[in-house]
């Protein structure tokens, strides 16, 4: 298992109800494909560097994740094709940041 940090970027023009079911969604996903999730941090609405289909604003999840590198593409294939998800990163790390991440701790 190798480790990840993941970030999902948001529509902001979901209601919490349906941000919450996209994120749990997501977990579905990481969990069937043999993967185990170790931290989350909701890092709330925040501005965009540049529009993303004309939003100027998106809601951050971030994870911290144990998952097979080969399983990735699997997931980002399930992602590209969910309207909600504006964008979404994977990055390989060798050990996982202390939480709460700096990013936690600036929220607006």
């Amino acid at each position: 298992m190798n480790k990840f940090e993941a970030v999902l970027l948001i529509s902001p023009e979901l209601s919490n109800n349906l941000i919450e079911q996209n994120t749990k969604n997501f977990e579905d996903i990481i969990l069937k494909n043999t993967g185990k999730i170790t931290n989350t941090e909701d890092w709330g609405l925040r501005d965009l560097s540049y529009d993303i289909n004309n939003f100027k604003k998106a809601f951050y999840k971030y994870f911290q994740l144990e998952i097979n590198g080969s399983n990735i593409q699997k997931i980002t294939k399930t992602l590209n094709q969910n309207d909600n998800i504006l964008r979404h990163l994977f990055i390989r790390v060798n050990q996982h940041q202390e939480l709460p991440t700096k990013l936690n701790n600036e929220k607006n």
